[in-house]
């Protein structure tokens, strides 16, 4: 894994410890004045803008747009489903005890949402990971002449 990428993952892991507690604080908040289901899903929304814009500002150092905000669920949502799927897994036919599998699956789950993260805040990785290809590829281009 090279610096950028572990950077980027630091990030990543710190901004959802930050979101967790935003997540619960919001939810602590709205709950006293709403219903619990309500405040948990007020408390998602606001978690899940915070964490788009930390980021897109702090982990990738990327500019949001809305069409990236409006796709960013889809990493929440696969990360549900592979935790869901992932607890079903351990409990049912890993026998890991019903208290620890949600932990477990969490975890699991976090490079495949880094990942999807990274892909749809910062685009493609970084040119320099790829192989060049082709007559020329990794020669810098003549001055005045366009790649």
């Amino acid at each position: 894994m090279d610096r950028t990428t572990l950077r980027h993952a630091l990030r990543f892991f710190v901004v959802g410890v930050i979101n967790t507690g935003v997540y619960y604080g919001t939810y602590l908040l709205l709950s006293l004045v709403a219903h619990y289901l309500v405040a948990h899903l007020g408390a998602i929304l606001v978690a899940m803008v915070g964490s788009f814009l930390l980021n897109c500002y702090w982990t990738f150092r990327t500019r949001p747009t809305w069409r990236k905000l409006a796709l960013f669920p889809l990493t929440n949502a696969t990360n549900y489903v592979m935790t869901t799927a992932g607890v079903v897994v351990l409990v049912e036919w890993l026998g890991v005890d019903e208290r620890l599998a949600p932990l477990v699956a969490a975890v699991a789950a976090i490079p495949v949402t880094f990942l999807l993260s990274r892909r749809l805040l910062a685009g493609r990785p970084a040119a320099a990971t790829r192989p060049a290809v082709g007559p020329g590829a990794g020669l810098p281009a003549p001055r005045g002449v366009p790649r």
